[in-house]
């Protein structure tokens, strides 16, 4: 029988009584039903054995004078089968060294008979149960700790004051190397290993030997004999014994490898200057800005308001490029025609009323690098032939100057127009349009790409505390919930709007709703039919969102807009597999 099935803590202990004098054994089971026992009864060893198979028990009351098979034989087949449960041995007063015998045997304590005084029998039967009990708690308490100790993936070692090696859990062979022969290893053999991989963890061990305190170390990389790389974190804590004496240490290891290398391969994929994201729709920006920036092409950037044109063109001067080559910014949208000619091409003095002094222009300023054209939908169609010339020729003169200057210059134009509409509607040249358009990139807006969100706000988070001075963690799940549902008209600026409000209002590490513009919190959120809720959850859906994130399981819940449990269980529902 099972230990723990027999030592079940009930209300009621059952107790096992193997005596032949009817008279005693009735005498002494009637005693301890009254005082809240249990009890079984058996005339003899045979009875009394399949009793003991058949039932569980927290004691047997064994007599050693018994019919047929003794009570010694008894005892051996009860301590052999079950070496937990104690056994009291009834004794009469002549058979003394036959009690000392099955002491011996494993017989847990004896009473004399005849039993003269059932409080003796009381206090012997409750000790015994106590201790039995007590021992069973200490043993599965040790059990559980031993399964836990092995079954943890961090690597754990206890050294002693001399650095020996006490203990160490299975994780700890393969994240330190350690093999069982490091339990005998002495001082130096200890600190020459570990020095071998680095040297952290004995300097975290040695101050903790002084200090009696914690130590901790983050993110470091060791190196085993074997010469693997791994990133790890590490922990000590003093141990102390029953008197509260040091006795030294236990030092926990977290390999972190893997984490790290998702974080940096993460880190690549989600951000290519300062565009942030990693949908499929930014991944696709990501590489034409890899290609297009090694090349000195015109490139048209279309997109609404606020989805970060400015930060593609952005990349592409700087990607890949001699970042000490000039960025010149123009918006087409801010000016009139007279001050934007002025503006992009510069004048001489007298050019015109106002014109003071001679001005270089910011084509010329841009020479050699870039010059970005926002909002180039606005400008007029006396500016667009000029426009044209320029691309055309890479010349000009400034207002005032009959002086051809050449330059050598890439342009990059946006428009949060459609100007196909225009060149249709006769409001945008052609021409200029496909000369614009040599290479195009088309930004989506946030609601197309919600699955960027979490990624945002992580960043502009951080963007925020480096700027207010600020320690925010994060946004709290209803916070996070109404951001993936939101329209987002005014895009990924909005967003940037929305939490820096909430960043001046926020006096806690997590921004609520409350801390959320009213306006904001007014307007009205993406509706979801019914009919599209389910279409979330059908095979096909599920199938489509694990294609298009390749399999990653966390960007494919966030396109779904559903929890990853949930995720999960319709994979198993469906039984889909990655091919």
């Amino acid at each position: 029988m099972e230990t723990n099935d027999r030592m079940k803590h009930n209300a009621k202990p059952t107790i096992l009584i193997i005596e032949d004098d009817e008279t005693v054994r009735k005498s002494i089971a009637g005693y301890l039903e009254d005082r809240g026992y249990n009890i079984l009864q058996a005339e003899n060893s045979e009875i009394g054995l399949e009793a003991f198979r058949q039932s569980t028990h927290e004691m047997v009351l064994l007599d050693l004078r018994l019919p047929g098979m003794s009570g010694l034989e008894t005892l051996e087949i009860i301590t052999k089968e079950d070496a937990n449960i104690p056994v009291v041995i009834i004794s009469a007063t002549g058979n003394i060294e036959d009690a000392i015998s099955a002491l011996r045997l494993g017989a847990a304590d004896y009473i004399l008979k005849p039993i003269v005084d059932m409080e003796v029998l009381l206090h012997t039967v409750k000790k015994n149960i106590d201790k039995a009990r007590l021992v069973q708690q200490n043993r599965e308490y040790k059990q559980n700790l031993d399964a836990i100790f092995k079954s943890i993936k961090d690597a754990i070692i206890t050294v002693d004051n001399d650095f020996r090696v006490v203990e160490f859990n299975t994780a700890a062979e393969d994240i330190c190397g350690l093999s069982k022969c490091h339990n005998t290893a002495n001082s130096e053999e200890y600190k020459s290993f570990m020095d071998s991989c680095g040297g952290q963890c004995i300097e975290a061990i040695n101050e903790t030997m002084q200090t009696k305190r914690p130590s901790e170390r983050s993110r470091f990389e060791c190196c085993r004999h074997d010469n693997v790389r791994r990133v790890v974190s590490l922990a000590t804590y003093p141990l102390l014994d029953a008197n509260n004496r040091f006795k030294g240490c236990v030092m926990t290891l977290k390999d972190e490898t893997q984490l790290d290398n998702l974080e940096n391969d993460l880190h690549e994929r989600s951000q290519l200057h300062n565009i942030i994201g990693s949908s499929n729709e930014i991944r696709k920006i990501y590489s034409l800005v890899d290609v297009l920036s090694k090349i000195q092409t015109t490139v048209l950037i279309s997109g609404e308001n606020g989805t970060g044109k400015g930060l593609v063109a952005e990349a592409l001067h700087y990607h890949n490029s001699d970042t000490n080559r000039p960025f010149v910014v123009v918006n087409c949208a801010a000016l009139s025609d007279n001050l934007l000619e002025s503006e992009l091409f510069g004048h001489v003095k007298g050019a015109y009323t106002g014109a003071v002094n001679d001005r270089i222009g910011r084509f010329q300023m841009a020479d050699g690098g870039t010059v970005f054209l926002d909002e180039i939908g606005d400008i007029s169609n006396t500016m667009q032939l000029r426009l044209l010339r320029v691309l055309q020729e890479m010349e000009f003169e400034r207002l005032g100057e009959s002086k051809t200057i050449k330059v050598n210059l890439r342009v990059i134009a946006a428009t949060n127009q459609n100007l196909q509409k225009k060149v249709r509607s006769g409001k945008f040249r052609e021409d200029l349009y496909y000369r614009l358009k040599v290479a195009e990139i088309i930004v989506p807006p946030l609601r197309d790409r919600r699955e960027d969100i979490p990624t945002l706000i992580d960043y502009f988070i951080k963007k925020l505390n480096k700027k207010l001075n600020k320690n925010i963690k994060s946004v709290s799940t209803d916070v996070q919930e109404l951001f993936m549902t939101y329209k987002w008209p005014g895009n990924v600026r909005e967003l940037q709007h929305v939490l820096e409000f909430a960043f001046i209002l926020c006096d806690k590490p997590i921004i609520t709703l409350e801390n959320l513009p009213q306006l904001f919190l007014k307007h009205e959120k993406t509706e979801t039919k019914p009919l599209e809720k389910k279409e979330r959850f059908t095979k096909h859906a599920i199938a489509d969102a694990l294609v298009k994130t390749g399999w990653n399981k966390s960007k494919a819940a966030r396109l779904l807009q559903i929890g990853r449990r949930t995720l999960y269980m319709k994979i198993d529902e469906y039984e889909l597999k990655e091919v």
